[in-house]
Formats: C-alpha cells, sequence, structure tokens
C-alpha cells in the first residue's frame, strides 16, 4: 500500500468509525509516521475533487464517499498479496483456525455487521511477518484455485479491517459477490453519513 493510501485511510477510519470528520495535518503525520508532505499531496488531491475542506488549523470531510472512490480508482490490491493459497474446507472453518490476524473482505464483513449479502468462498486477510509465518504452518501452499489471500498489514485497527479499508479492497476484487457486498456496504456508509 502506497503512503497516501495510509492517509486516506485514516482519514476516512476517523470520519466514518470515530465521527470525527476535522482533522489536522500534523495529526496524520505524527500518527502514520509519515512526511507532512504526503499528508499534504493526499489533501491536495482530495479538495481537486470537493471531498475535504481547508480550514486554518486543519481541514473538514465533507464528502466521504468522494474520497472512497479515489482511493479505490487508485487501489491495487495484487501488490499487497504476499500469500495465497488453496485450503479444501468451509470458509467457517478457515476463518474459525486462522492466527491472530486483521479480517478483510467478506469476513471483516460477516464479522463487523454479522450478515452476508451473497455466500462467498475467499478469505482474505492482512498479517505481519510473525503471523504469515504461522499461516504458512497452518494452510501450506497448495496448487489449485486459491481461496485464502494475505496480504501485508499497515496499522493496527482491530481484528478486521476498516470499513474504508474493506470497501475499496471489494472494489478490486474480481469475484461476483464481491459486488454485492460493496453495494450493500455502500448503504450502510450513506445511512451513517
Amino acid at each position: 500500500m502506497k503512503k497516501i493510501e495510509l492517509v486516506y485511510k485514516e482519514i476516512l477510519f476517523q470520519a466514518i468509525e470515530k465521527k470525527n470528520k476535522r482533522l489536522t495535518q500534523l495529526e496524520l503525520s505524527k500518527k502514520l509516521n509519515v512526511s507532512l508532505s504526503i499528508v499534504n499531496l493526499a489533501l491536495k488531491k482530495l479538495k481537486k475533487i470537493n471531498s475535504v475542506r481547508m480550514q486554518n488549523m486543519g481541514f473538514v470531510v465533507i464528502d466521504i464517499m468522494k474520497i472512497l472512490y479515489l482511493w479505490a480508482s487508485e487501489r491495487n490490491i495484487d501488490k499487497d498479496i504476499v500469500y495465497k493459497t488453496r485450503v479444501e474446507m468451509p470458509v467457517k472453518e478457515i476463518e474459525k483456525i486462522m492466527p491472530n490476524i486483521v479480517f478483510s473482505v467478506y469476513s471483516a464483513y460477516k464479522f463487523k455487521f454479522n450478515d452476508v449479502p451473497a455466500d462467498y468462498s475467499e478469505v482474505y486477510v492482512y498479517c505481519n511477518e510473525e503471523e504469515l509465518g504461522e499461516i504458512k504452518k497452518r494452510f501450506p501452499e497448495k496448487n489449485g484455485n486459491e481461496n485464502v489471500f494475505v496480504l501485508k498489514k499497515y496499522g493496527e485497527y482491530g481484528k478486521t479491517d476498516t470499513i474504508a479499508q474493506i470497501f475499496v479492497d471489494l472494489w478490486n476484487l474480481k469475484e461476483w459477490y464481491a459486488d454485492d457486498f460493496l453495494k450493500e456496504l455502500e448503504k450502510r456508509i450513506k445511512e451513517e453519513k
């Protein structure tokens, strides 16, 4: 994930899940451990599409959906995949025996909202190097149509990823049911605004 995407993610996390739409460049820079120039580059893009309004001591998020669409169009989920394999077990079982990781996409939607808009057969997770070793032990490399995808973890947001990260990752998946999840998630986000 590019550093600018970390900025989008934190802005959206604050706006959607924390209901905090007033932020400063300095707090983002410190929290994410990125330069102010990266934060300002992100804000320049967001200002251009009228999704943030600059103020004296920071900025205000004025259009969450525009930020989501911008990030989704720039996101390349394939670049973050560090491991993938075929596991011959039901999704529920795969999820149950995952080590201490961060669920994303379908599983994250299910755990966050206690609902699924469609059946799914893939599990996407984010993890660090240590967790990756454990995943490889539990789910050894196997040829076939992959159904377990492991992505490099950036930041700590809990056992499931942020709503914004789930959205942009769903946007970038090819499975037909990703669209069902995406439509339902979009409805939920718009209802919360």
